[in-house]
């Protein structure tokens, strides 16, 4: 697994819900009682404790903010912290099937 690999399955998924408005974020995710912001909240906030302990910091919560449309951008960040972090390649691995399962179950 590279980095490459976690950036294109993070561009599947901002692609998949870039568009969105808030009443889709707001819908329940597929299989769960979860919304749809709630479960790419999770997976970012997952991301960035892989980036903190692949750069050896201290984990911190992701903060929520108030406006759902700006998680593809948390994403997109936290994502970008953990290549930059230089993980081991399972750390990537990882990183990426968490990103895969959130988009299916959206």
């Amino acid at each position: 697994m590279s980095a490459a690999e976690l950036d294109r399955a993070v561009g599947l998924l901002v692609r998949q819900v870039g568009h969105w408005q808030q009443p889709r974020w707001a819908a329940t995710a597929a299989g769960g009682n979860a919304s749809r912001a709630d479960l790419v909240h999770k997976l970012v906030q997952e991301v960035a404790n892989l980036a903190a302990d692949a750069a050896g910091e201290p984990r911190r919560t992701v903060p929520r903010l108030d406006n759902d449309l700006a998680l593809p951008d948390q994403l997109r960040v936290v994502a970008a912290d953990l290549a930059a972090a230089a993980p081991a390649d399972p750390v990537l691995a990882e990183a990426a099937a968490a990103v895969t399962a959130t988009r299916s179950a959206l």
